[in-house]
């Protein structure tokens, strides 16, 4: 039977990169850690470490079994996390990664909000431009947003919003005469991308007569940033049109620091998400979190 503490101490290895790092993370000697290792190997019947004098690396077996091993882990804690909660409320670690902006507008105050009413629960934020793995990156839940892509996770829609092409005046003065009002003139327009998009400027849009036609940028972008907080400061400063989620963009376009393009065209709504490791158990503190972030949503869209 494997031992779980020895599990631990090989993904503590694998993480540090050496034994000694290992023992150091877990306050344990080297000599009790490299004993551990040696066991469960004896017990895997296979070596999941190669060791030479300055660095342990995995092989091929030992990395198909960290992976498990982080799985494993997580389920155990997630299970334990359940069993104290029945009694004394969350408690335990919640990770959640997001995308800086959104997570920033929204999920960071919704989170603030829950921490108040789970005071025992450990939250920790991570806010990236780039789809982080759930499991190697250990997170409990990522919100994703946009078109989901094919996942082994589990997946909940949390929210819709709208995308909107949107330019300053500076620009549209400098480029168009201020007089970029139709589909044609959008397409020639001078582009700012998202570089993570495979096709940034291919959509499917509606038009006001209720036509569903191919939008295609006539040249490549101008631009590419790989944020979205990138891409409306480049919008702000004049470099060109850019395709904004409306919770991001709405105050600009209030005050007047950027326009709305063709506001009678629709392009397709985006999915906001809350994805979660597959497994057979789901916290208690996932569940939770996930059902107050969808009402909270549905709070603030109410006011709106």
């Amino acid at each position: 039977m494997l031992n779980m503490q020895r599990l631990e101490i090989f993904v503590a290895v694998v993480e540090a990169g050496s034994f000694t790092g290992a023992a150091q993370t877990l306050g344990l000697t080297k000599a009790v850690v490299s004993f551990n290792i040696k066991q469960l190997e004896e017990t895997l019947g296979t070596s999941v470490l190669t060791r030479s004098t300055r660095q342990v690396a995995v092989t091929d077996a030992g990395e198909r079994f960290y992976l498990h091993c982080l799985q494993l882990l997580q389920d155990v804690e997630k299970i334990l996390d359940d069993v104290r909660s029945d009694h004394t409320g969350l408690k335990g670690m919640l990770r959640i990664t997001t995308t800086p902006e959104y997570g920033a507008r929204v999920v960071v105050p919704v989170l603030s909000a829950f921490a108040a009413l789970h005071p025992q629960l450990r939250i920790q934020h991570v806010s990236s431009s780039k789809n982080d793995d759930l499991i190697s990156g250990r997170f409990d839940v990522a919100i994703r947003l946009g078109q989901l892509a094919d996942s082994t996770h589990h997946a909940k829609l949390i929210d819709w919003f709208d995308i909107l092409p949107v330019a300053s005046k500076e620009y549209l003065t400098t480029h168009h005469d201020n007089t970029l009002t139709d589909l044609k003139q959008l397409q020639s327009a001078r582009w700012i991308a998202h570089s993570r998009l495979a096709t940034p400027l291919n959509w499917q849009i509606f038009t006001p007569a209720g036509d569903n036609v191919l939008f295609r940028a006539d040249a490549p972008p101008m631009i590419m940033a790989d944020s979205a907080a990138s891409l409306l400061a480049f919008a702000r400063s004049g470099a060109g049109v850019a395709l904004l989620p409306a919770w991001l963009v709405q105050e600009d376009i209030a005050n007047g620091c950027l326009t709305q393009l063709l506001p009678d065209h629709r392009f397709p709504r985006q999915g906001i998400y809350a994805l979660y490791p597959n497994t057979r158990h789901v916290s208690e503190n996932v569940r939770t979190f996930i059902n107050f972030l969808q009402s909270q949503i549905e709070k603030i869209n109410s006011k709106q």
